[in-house]
């Protein structure tokens, strides 16, 4: 009789703990589901707007907005995630030319030799200005001076005279 009550306790036992290991089970996968909510999507918009000041890590020259390798596609998403966190896109550059360097920038930094970029066109532009200019007043003078001067003299002889006369004629 007491292997029956032992027994019948256990199997009380068995089916309480069974019934606890179920809920504590239920809590978990719920507690999983809610910790595994999807993070507030970023619009595509909000994304190129960081990655068109950005160049593709493979490609040359192309802008990361418009790439279409898997290397592209993969820094967009962690745009994406970056921003979602609340980065702002001076941070997210930031991340990007401490991890790959300053090639990856679409617009070189103002800093160093990189200030050569930014001096060297326009300076090269007006010198070209003040050159076209000066060429240009100078045939202006040359041509001046030209129409200054008499014009030739057509030495007169009994050739041109004869047909001169002819053409009056007729």
């Amino acid at each position: 009789m007491q292997n029956r009550f032992v027994l019948a306790v256990s199997w009380l036992g068995l089916r309480r703990l069974i019934l606890l290991a179920l809920v504590a089970m239920l809590f978990i996968l719920a507690g999983t589901a809610y910790a595994q909510e999807t993070m507030p999507t970023v619009p595509d918009d909000a994304v190129n707007a960081v990655a068109k000041d950005m160049f593709c890590p493979v490609c040359e020259n192309i802008p990361l907005d418009v790439c279409g390798t898997q290397a592209c596609a993969q820094w967009r998403e962690l745009i994406r995630l970056k921003l979602s966190q609340g980065e702002s896109p001076e941070e997210i550059k930031a991340y990007f030319v401490e991890q790959y360097g300053d090639r990856v920038l679409a617009e070189p930094p103002r800093r160093g030799l990189n200030w050569l970029v930014y001096i060297v066109p326009p300076l090269a532009v007006l010198i070209g200005v003040v050159f076209v200019v000066r060429a240009m007043r100078s045939w202006q003078k040359n041509a001046d001076e030209a129409l200054a001067e008499a014009p030739p003299t057509i030495p007169e002889n009994d050739y041109v005279r004869r047909l001169e006369e002819e053409l009056k004629d007729r």
